[in-house]
């Protein structure tokens, strides 16, 4: 390995890496910073000051915006729409490890939504609660439109485990006595389980700061990606930054917990 040179396409792979990290945290390295405005401190560069203020803030009440009510709809919809997303993705996935008639179609159907305009869908959905005569609601209407995003990506991630699942421990559960319930039970789910925890994970990310599909179904309330957007026409303050800081902060929690579970579950079954 000594004197050893890189080559030139690890040279072109690196800076493609280093531009592409660049890009993704400097936008955010710069909302960090500039949250942390003195008092009198405004949206841009040079800061006036540093101190804590636009944090305290969002605790107070606002002219603008409605931090917490936001924030907790959103949390309670991803909450919802991962545990959907993960019990009818698992079901999928068992479901189509045998063949039936109009599999293929329906597997077509369910993923349909992925290459549709997510502002077609919104907008559809909207319009279709109104002509049935149900006021939409980021309960109801919203929470079927992120269902229409979260659950193919859910029964593809289950395709994938289960096209990679050996039916032989199955076989040898069936054959110590084990009942259909208690080999699934005691044989595949635990083996699948830091997949699932993958799938909700994907499960709430997306639609915790889903945009686009929430935008005609929400109804009156605001999810926080919507109160983050009418904000960014009427908030003139760092506040906004700080909110966005708060929130990110908050999703890399949602992760680093979710990856714990995935390495504690896959611990404990290495040592089963």
């Amino acid at each position: 390995m000594n004197g050893e040179r890189r080559s030139g396409e690890f040279w072109v792979l690196a800076i493609f890496f280093a531009l592409f990290v660049l890009f993704l945290y400097g936008p955010l390295s710069a909302i960090l910073i500039l949250s942390f405005q003195g008092p009198n401190g405004g949206l841009t560069f040079p800061m006036n000051g540093v101190s804590l203020h636009w944090f305290r803030n969002l605790t107070q009440q606002q002219a603008v915006g409605d931090f917490g009510g936001s924030f907790r709809r959103s949390f309670t919809l991803g909450v919802m729409v991962m545990l959907v997303t993960v019990v009818v993705s698992l079901l999928a996935g068992l479901a189509f490890r045998r063949r039936f008639v109009g599999a293929t179609p329906l597997f077509y159907l369910a993923v349909a939504s992925l290459v549709v305009p997510s502002i077609i869908i919104s907008l559809g959905i909207g319009v279709m609660f109104q002509q049935i005569g149900i006021r939409p609601s980021w309960y109801g209407s919203a929470f079927g439109a992120h269902l229409t995003w979260t659950l193919p990506f859910g029964v593809l991630i289950m395709f994938a485990v289960f096209n990679r699942f050996s039916p032989a421990y199955e076989e040898a559960a069936r054959d110590l006595g084990a009942s259909p319930w208690q080999t699934f039970r005691h044989v595949v789910l635990p083996m699948i389980a830091p997949m699932l925890v993958g799938v909700g994970l994907f499960g709430f990310t997306l639609s915790y700061d889903e945009f686009a599909r929430t935008l005609m179904t929400a109804g009156t309330y605001n999810t926080l990606p919507l109160e983050i957007y009418g904000m960014t026409t009427n908030v003139t303050t760092p506040v906004l930054y700080a909110l966005g800081t708060v929130t990110t902060l908050f999703s890399f929690l949602v992760i680093s917990v979710m990856l714990g579970v995935i390495v504690w579950l896959g611990r404990r079954r290495a040592r089963v």
